[in-house]
């Protein structure tokens, strides 16, 4: 009966694993139509003598440069996921100051979030905070995560890291008060080419892999990460890395 219900279990989830990998497929080739789409239609529109209008070809030519960075974009962050999933990339685990990452990040996105009027704050009790990890991958992940506290957050907004220093971790919360995300979405936040909202997500750019780039990131460094929100009051993102010995 034993071997009866783990065959029953391993054909479950072989069929889980196939639906899953259908579904990937399905929205890759979605998100790699839309941009080669566009890219086709402004070059047949070109050909068919846009070009020799001055008041037009310039408009469809910086449309189809966009869209090809958008599908480069889409591939760059495909192969990030693929080395991360089949652990073929790399991990750089030094010793760095968490701190200092955070205000240059800060700095970078100071133009940004200005055009939002959204402020940006550390609360920390350290003026420096060395951790153990991959400085360049945890780079992507607070990028990722402050990004799309802005793209989501509401004009006059704030963004706080608040991070917390424990006896061999620390704990990095990335909070804002954006539009936050509702219950039934939650849980699914940090699958593949996942959106809350598509229409608007696609508006704003982004690949619809930012997060789910974060969760293998922080799991490859065998910490937690973990996702709390509320609809109009703003998400807050939180995960670990490991202390430094300094």
């Amino acid at each position: 009966m034993k071997k009866k219900l783990s065959e029953e279990q391993e054909i479950l989830a072989l069929k889980r694993a196939a639906k899953y990998r259908r579904e990937f497929l399905g929205n890759v080739s979605h998100e790699l139509k839309t941009p080669i789409f566009n890219i086709q239609g402004y070059i047949h529109t070109l050909i068919d003598g846009a070009l020799e209008d001055p008041n037009v070809n310039r408009k469809y030519l910086l449309r189809t440069s966009k869209s090809i960075d958008r599908l480069i974009s889409i591939i760059e962050d495909l192969e990030i996921l693929a080395n991360l999933e089949s652990e073929e990339l790399l991990m750089d685990v030094t010793d760095w100051d968490l701190i200092d990452l955070v205000n240059e990040l800060f700095e970078f996105f100071e133009i940004k979030s200005s055009e939002k009027n959204i402020k940006l704050s550390l609360d920390s009790n350290f003026d420096s905070l060395f951790v153990f990890a991959d400085k360049e991958k945890i780079n992507q992940v607070l990028l990722n995560l402050i990004s799309n506290s802005i793209k989501y957050g509401k004009d006059g907004g704030c963004i706080t890291i608040k991070i917390e220093k424990k006896e061999k971790n620390s704990l990095i919360h990335v909070v804002d008060d954006g539009i936050g995300i509702s219950s039934e979405n939650i849980s699914r936040v940090f699958e593949r080419f996942y959106r809350v909202d598509k229409g608007r997500s696609r508006s704003q750019g982004g690949t619809g892999l930012g997060l789910a780039i974060v969760k293998h990131i922080i799991e490859a460094h065998e910490q937690k990460i973990d996702i709390s929100s509320q609809v109009n009051k703003g998400t807050a993102i939180s995960f670990t890395l490991k202390n430094s010995i300094k």
